[in-house]
């Protein structure tokens, strides 16, 4: 999920992003296929025995993709989006450090590599969900105004930034939970000055205020986590299920909307996929914590919420996929 499922959103994303920023073309025709079957071969080559070409494909996928944002920033003259760059070869490291530890080949623990991996994953739903969750509102209500409050939003970063740093670290105990909770407190205000309540009536909006308020939860649990409180557990899936999984459902849905000519609005079955994607956090983050014996019952039940909110994804984004942009247009 983590370096499969949300790197390939991210590149996708980025893809998309830089050539924006940028006035650049980035990678499309044979070379996007060739990255394409980078990411996949390495997802196939993981079922198998040969996990040294997994780990090579997964390498070269993250090279590739750092390379094919870098070129068109660089020559757009694009400096303040190059940290994209150091962020797509810091996730890329994280896994093939990950693919190491795991090999016994670096004496370093599996799990501090997936959790700088979930840092960095972290900050980049940070940085895109400040650009673009305040941008779609204010574009879609104009009576909205979400507001940006300069040392909020520097709080919020430096937090994360001071987490990864931490966790890198191996910090624990009191270091982490001191640190999770300023970041929590920041990014929960953040996303007040977006005031998501003037979103309800909206699904394709409410679904990234709401999936961007799991970030603060992740925070404050992993806070709690900390302190033994709470497992870690919650935490983690709070950040995967919940602001992962919600935020690039209702990412994937817009953009697939946008650039097929197709008006921005939600049809239920994306409706359906926005409130089972938050069912399965919420049922996978809480129950647990609530009712620890039924724990096997809520992983189970939040796998099915999340597969019934990707398959009405599918249902519903297949046709528009395959076809032609309703307005002629390229895309």
């Amino acid at each position: 999920m983590l370096f499969g499922y949300a790197f390939a959103v991210i590149v996708g994303f980025l893809f998309t992003a830089v050539r924006n920023w940028s006035g650049e073309a980035t990678p499309t025709g044979k070379t996007l296929a060739s990255i394409a079957a980078l990411w996949v071969a390495a997802r196939v080559l993981l079922l198998t025995p040969w996990h040294v070409l997994a780990a090579i494909a997964d390498t070269a996928f993250a090279l590739a993709v750092a390379a094919g944002i870098a070129v068109p920033l660089w020559r757009g003259g694009n400096r303040r989006n190059y940290f994209f760059v150091a962020l797509i070869v810091a996730l890329g490291a994280a896994n093939l450090a990950f693919y190491l530890a795991l090999a016994g080949a670096i004496d370093l623990a599996v799990d501090r590599w997936l959790r700088f991996a979930l840092d960095i994953v972290l900050l980049v739903m940070a940085v895109m969900g400040g650009r673009v969750i305040p941008l779609f509102t204010g574009n879609a209500l104009p009576g909205a105004q979400p507001v940006r409050v300069v040392w909020v939003e520097r709080t919020a970063f430096a937090g994360v930034l001071a987490l990864i740093g931490a966790d890198l670290a191996g910090l624990s105990g009191f270091a982490i939970a001191a640190v999770a909770t300023v970041t929590a407190v920041a990014h929960g205000a953040r996303l007040a000055l977006w005031r998501p309540w003037l979103t309800a009536r909206q699904p394709i909006l409410w679904i990234l205020h709401v999936s961007y308020a799991w970030i603060p939860a992740h925070l404050a649990l992993r806070a709690l986590a900390a302190l033994e409180m709470v497992p870690q557990g919650p935490a983690v899936h709070a950040l995967t299920v919940g602001a992962i999984g919600g935020l690039t459902l209702g990412m994937m849905t817009r953009v697939a909307r946008g650039h097929t000519g197709r008006p921005l609005r939600s049809d239920r079955l994306e409706v359906a996929a926005y409130v089972l994607v938050q069912l399965a956090a919420i049922v996978r983050v809480f129950v647990p914590l609530a009712a620890p014996q039924w724990y096997l019952m809520a992983v189970a039940a939040s796998g099915l919420l999340w597969s019934a909110a990707f398959a009405s994804f599918t249902v519903a984004f297949w046709p528009v996929l395959t076809r032609p942009r309703l307005d002629g247009r390229e895309g």
